[in-house]
């Protein structure tokens, strides 16, 4: 993989946060290292918090298959999305770009102008499916790379699961129209049992169209598969077994931070569904109907990955899992509901990643340094022998996974232009142990030790203690954001108050 650095800062300063000539590895190598391309088996739930396993002592949530998945591969415990809702981590993932790079840094969209990784593993031979929640990107973009897609979401009518639905339930209508019956909502935190068969389930039905495909793909040809949930995101409908276990659980509170204003919160919520103190039952509700859909999806997942390494043993290719979210839950912490926050409940994700034994990761392995969604691309076509585009952001992981690397990046920048608020936008950096968030509405400046206060409840920015430490980071966001076109920084300085879009325009790198 190479980084190729030009056109204006935004893509001299990718190099600041990706010490990328730590960790190549060329495709050559690894294609000689195992001759068969490995089957690409990911599993992607939608708004998965990175705390929800219980081989990180989870109090509540109970996850078995994927405890295992970490056991025999390497969990990445401080993964983060660089830009924490659905439509910019999708395309984060998809291109290996970070939003400063592609100028898609909020909940807007825009088309590839660059390959896409499934578009990659197709040219090199791969058979690329997805299955369940699409893209969610423009229809410029078309099947994002996917040869083929089987669709089904929760708000969709008349994709393929909803149809599926329709002729197994008549009665329902349809998805949405049972959504509304059952009074849950899609981005808000009522929470209500699954009131059908748990066949029926949306996570049931991807679960078994992706296992579809496992048994009908081309045993000849390599497979990239994508399993996309809808869950955990709302609506928070899990199977009645699922909801009612966690609900008798003595379930955790939310993170409290110091620095929260909480009088200033109400139980019904802003407008938005963003602010909120929840507490009491409702909080309860939330909370179980949330833990019960990963948990429902750790059940689930389990059939599928055997019938995924049965086919690559079979075949004789190694096989690869990897295990992710595009964003996280705030789920009450700090009085927020939804995402699009750098605090870890919606910042941080999932990142496990397994592989057959011939391709000699290390399990087991835990690390520490921060990843991204970025980091998925190289890595993955890394492993598929063929090369990254010239310019790449991401990181390949091989080596690391390998257990032969100390660095993979000093920090990581992540941002969100504003969404539920105009208050709401936020650039942060991290390194692992430390976490610096600066508001560019206001220049509002938090700092957190993840080590000592993994819940953020302890803002340091106005410790005389740790001015030093803050400075340090703010000079550091002072050189990333240099010559942004928003203007954040100039002089040596931060400067709030400028005007910030959904969309950069002019910063995207061509294709090729």
């Amino acid at each position: 993989m190479h980084v190729r650095i030009g056109r204006r800062q935004f893509m001299k300063s990718a190099a600041i946060v990706t010490t990328a000539t730590m960790v190549r590895t060329s495709p050559e190598t690894l294609a000689a290292e195992g001759a068969a391309k490995p089957d690409m088996l990911l599993i992607m739930p939608d708004q998965m918090r990175g705390d929800c396993l219980s081989i990180l002592g989870h109090p509540v949530v109970r996850t078995p298959r994927l405890d295992e998945l970490a056991k025999r591969g390497v969990l990445f415990r401080r993964a983060y999305t660089t830009v924490s809702s659905c439509i910019p981590a999708r395309y984060a993932l998809l291109t290996g770009l970070h939003p400063q790079t592609s100028g898609v840094v909020g909940f807007a969209a825009k088309p590839f102008a660059t390959p896409s990784m499934p578009g990659l593993l197709s040219k090199t031979g791969y058979a690329t499916v997805l299955v369940g929640r699409n893209m969610h990107q423009p229809s410029a973009s078309g099947s994002c790379g996917y040869q083929k897609r089987f669709l089904g979401s929760t708000y969709v009518a008349n994709d393929e699961y909803d149809k599926f639905l329709k002729q197994s339930a008549p009665q329902t209508g349809g998805i949405k129209k049972l959504v509304k019956k059952l009074g849950v909502t899609y981005n808000h935190w009522q929470a209500k049992p699954w009131p059908l068969a748990d066949n029926l389930h949306p996570t049931a039905w991807i679960v078994e169209q992706s296992r579809k495909v496992v048994r009908e793909a081309d045993a000849d040809k390599p497979l990239f598969l994508t399993t996309s949930f809808y869950a955990p995101h709302p609506p928070l409908f899990p199977p009645k077994k699922y909801f009612d276990a966690c609900a008798k659980r003595k379930l955790p509170p939310p993170a409290r931070g110091d620095w929260v204003d909480w009088k200033a919160l109400s139980p019904k919520g802003d407008r938005n569904g963003h602010r909120v103190l929840l507490e009491g039952e409702t909080l309860r509700a939330a909370q179980a109907g949330y833990f019960g859909l990963i948990e429902h999806i750790d059940n689930q997942i389990s059939s599928l990955i055997q019938d995924f390494q049965a086919r690559s043993e079979k075949a004789g290719r190694p096989w690869v899992i990897v295990f992710i979210a595009d964003h996280g839950e705030m789920l009450g912490d700090h009085g927020y509901f939804r995402k699009c926050e750098p605090y870890e409940g919606s910042a941080n994700i999932p990142f496990i990643i397994c592989g057959s034994p011939e391709l000699g990761f290390k399990s087991g392995l835990r690390v520490k340094q921060p990843v991204c969604l970025e980091d998925i691309m190289p890595t993955l076509l890394a492993l598929a022998g063929t090369k990254c585009p010239a310019v790449v952001d991401g990181v390949n992981l091989v080596p690391s996974l390998r257990g032969r690397e100390k660095v993979i990046r000093e920090w990581l920048h992540f941002e969100h232009s504003p969404c539920y608020s105009k208050e709401q936008a936020y650039h942060a950096l991290a390194d692992g142990r430390f976490k610096y968030i600066w508001r560019p509405t206001d220049g509002t400046e938090q700092l957190f030790d993840l080590d000592k206060d993994p819940a953020e409840a302890r803002d340091l920015s106005k410790d005389a203690s740790h001015r030093e430490t803050l400075e340090q980071w703010r000079q550091r966001l002072v050189k990333r954001l240099a010559d942004r076109p928003e203007g954040f920084s100039a002089g040596g300085k931060l400067v709030p108050g400028r005007p910030y879009r959904a969309l950069n325009e002019g910063t995207m790198p061509t294709a090729g």
